[in-house]
């Protein structure tokens, strides 16, 4: 036996001691690393873990903003919006996406075998979240309800609806799904009348239940009204689609403007479609023809042609032009010029050059002006430009640079030819002639309503065309066009009211060469021609019927157009009018009118889209409507006075309390005053 002390008793020490060691070394190691894990996902991966942190506690949603309302001149509803029910799906929660599938095609009604199986594929995938079906009708969504499957929900989205159907759609335009206008004012106003989209924060546990909701709600968009009068856009959409039946033509254009401040009235195209479902037209029934599609005006600029003469003093309007044989050879033209119908005028006054619409008369009167002041009024007039920054994809037209004009081309655009312009150009250079020779850019919007104001937007002239003495001496030879026994547009007589006009029939390039049955027969003109209300134009496409002339196919939608308008807008006649009838009062109040044909300042809501549980703008409705409107809310209404409310009691956004009673004060005559509180 080993005595204690000795080597080979210790032996265990040595063993357990570096055993000892060897674990001591492997925790230090493994703390080590422990801790440089931790400084790795605390300072170099901190912020990547956060981001998977905050992603998979906290969903973020966007809430949609709701799109102001479009309005005519008048406060009328053309475009609004509302909720609608869209179909969405969770699909790592569904079982069985196939029998899914044919279960909500079933309920949605309309599925064809490419959709259901579109769908399906949709529900296999292993997403969080899909669209099944975006603004659904009420119907379809009650029946995707009452099938209760697991993982399918619906969402409340904005949707666009035009009451109106196709009035107006071209000017209007269209919104797509995702609340985002894609043509017309929808798409030229877009970030105006969209919005601002709120958001919504929810933070979720584990399990993925939701336990805290923040919210930051949406902005609604700014409220357009436009200068077209609703009543005046069904006159004008009407007779145009009369005219364009009636003549068996392609489609046609129809516009009312206003001379003095360019504000479109109306605007009318054939054919048309309705915005509500401007997914089931074709590119060419959505085009605004009367911005976008380019023609050859034809007789109606020689317009451009006398201005130019008259201002420039370079053919007195006595002169005489001799136009015979009919017949006008032009070096470098393959054709000669010629009279419509091969007409032989012989000698004409320069009046009735353009009452006769005498081809070879303007082409000589071109000559003298020359090219270098015919293209200057052709710029001065507005072609070759767009004419206004409210209609998308406007064309600015085709205008030649004049250092290529030749004589050919000189004598072309004399008469109108070799020059492409839209029918808004045309009838805003004549509306310059109406108003005394200012060129005022058209427009569509009147004001803007944002934050419970209302911003005008305010006519702007663009430039002088010709002199108020200019401009008068044409009026007096277009008046000779509608009212002289040769002018080429008595069909747009009116009786008791003198027009002053001119025609166009110009034959259109087809495949490169002029064709000999498809022409645009056009006539623009204004009423009444010494202090007009209004300047139309109308341009048929094609028209099947003979003659296809300005005068026998455009200007009868002028006079029916013009007819109704000037009675809307209570213009009495100048020529031989009946005289006026006074009728004294005995009750002592005042004989004004109870509302004026067209007032500076329409009735508008403008606590409309406030939030609910308030009380509405009731300013400028009748008692019925005020009444009606409340009773929709449940309030009761106390009313004094007879006419239309000029004030209310509660204000309108406050809140609705207590009984809901709503005091009225109505009145026949409302004042500016009272009408315009609230506006700058």
């Amino acid at each position: 036996m080993t005595a204690p002390g000795t080597p080979a008793f210790d032996d265990w020490r040595v063993t357990l001691k570096a055993r000892l060691l060897v674990v001591v070394s492997v925790l230090a190691l493994w703390v080590v690393g422990i801790e440089t894990k931790l400084v790795y996902l605390q300072i170099f991966q901190h912020a990547d873990l956060l981001g998977r942190a905050e992603r998979q506690q906290e969903r973020t949603q966007a809430s949609p903003a709701k799109r102001g309302d479009i309005l005519d001149r008048r406060g009328r509803v053309l475009a609004a919006s509302a909720d609608a029910d869209s179909i969405i799906a969770v699909p790592t929660a569904i079982v069985g996406a196939t029998e899914a599938a044919n279960r909500l095609c079933g309920a949605l009604g309309d599925c064809d075998d490419k959709d259901r199986r579109a769908l399906a594929e949709k529900l296999g995938q292993r997403r969080a979240f899909a669209y099944v079906r975006r603004q659904v009708t009420p119907d379809q969504a009650r029946r995707v309800a009452d099938l209760h499957l697991d993982g399918i929900g619906s969402i409340k989205e904005s949707k666009r609806f035009y009451p109106n159907k196709e009035l107006a759609a071209h000017l209007l335009g269209w919104v797509g799904v995702d609340n985002r206008g894609l043509g017309g004012i929808e798409y030229a106003y877009d970030p105006q009348i969209r919005g601002k989209a709120g958001t919504i924060l929810i933070h979720t546990d584990a399990r993925h239940q939701a336990f805290s909701r923040f919210e930051r709600p949406p902005t609604s968009g700014s409220t357009l009204e436009l200068t077209i009068d609703e009543y005046l856009q069904h006159i004008a959409e009407r007779e145009l689609h009369a005219g364009v039946v009636q003549n068996r033509a392609a489609g046609g254009t129809a516009i009312i403007m206003n001379p003095h401040t360019g504000e479109i009235l109306a605007m009318a195209n054939e054919p048309t479609f309705n915005p509500n479902a401007y997914r089931e037209f074709d590119d060419d029934e959505r085009r605004n023809r009367a911005v976008q599609d380019l023609y050859e005006p034809g007789s109606t600029f020689k317009v451009v042609t006398a201005s130019a003469a008259i201002e420039e003093k370079v053919v007195p309007i006595d002169t005489m032009i001799d136009t015979s044989p009919g017949v006008l050879h032009i070096a470098g033209r393959s054709k000669p010029v010629t009279e419509a119908s091969h007409h032989n005028y012989q000698v004409l006054s320069f009046s009735d050059v353009i009452i006769r619409s005498s081809n070879i008369g303007a082409v000589k009167i071109g000559f003298r002006v020359g090219t270098e002041r015919l293209s200057r009024y052709v710029a001065r007039f507005g072609f070759g430009r767009p004419a206004s920054p409210d209609f998308p994809g406007e064309s600015p037209g085709i205008v030649w640079d004049a250092a290529k004009w030749t004589e050919s081309a000189l004598a072309s655009v004399s008469m109108g030819y070799q020059i492409g312009v839209t029918p808004l150009q045309m009838v805003t250079a004549v509306s310059s002639v109406a108003n005394g020779g200012e060129l005022i850019e058209p427009r569509a919007v009147r004001a803007v309503y944002r934050d419970n104001r209302r911003y005008a937007v305010q006519p702007k002239v663009v430039r002088r065309t010709v002199s108020a003495d200019t401009a008068a001496a044409l009026t007096g030879i277009m008046e000779g066009v509608v009212a002289n026994p040769h002018g080429t547009a008595k069909k747009a007589q009116i009786p008791g009211y003198p027009i002053a006009g001119k025609t166009g029939t110009a034959a259109k390039l087809v495949n490169g060469r002029y064709s000999t049955s498809d022409y645009n027969a056009s006539f623009v003109g204004f009423i009444p021609s010494r202090n007009p209300a209004v300047a139309i134009i109308v341009v048929t496409d094609s028209p099947r019927t003979w003659p296809a002339t300005g005068g026998a196919v455009s200007a009868p939608v002028f006079k029916r157009i013009a007819e109704a308008t000037i009675r809307y807008l209570g213009v009495g006649p100048t020529i031989n009018p009946t005289p006026a009838v006074f009728v004294a009062r005995r009750d002592g109040r005042s004989g004004a009118p109870t509302r004026r044909a067209d007032s500076d300042d329409p009735v508008v809501s403008l606590a409309a889209d406030g939030p609910s549980g308030t009380v509405p703008d009731l300013r400028g409705l009748s008692a019925r409507e005020a009444v009606r409107k409340l009773v929709k809310l449940g309030m009761s209404a106390r009313v004094s006075g007879d006419g239309f409310v000029v004030s209310q009691e509660p204000v309108a956004g406050a809140p609705i309390e207590g009984e809901g009673l709503c005091r009225l004060v109505l009145d026949r005559w409302p004042s500016r005053h009272d009408l315009g509180a609230g506006r700058p």
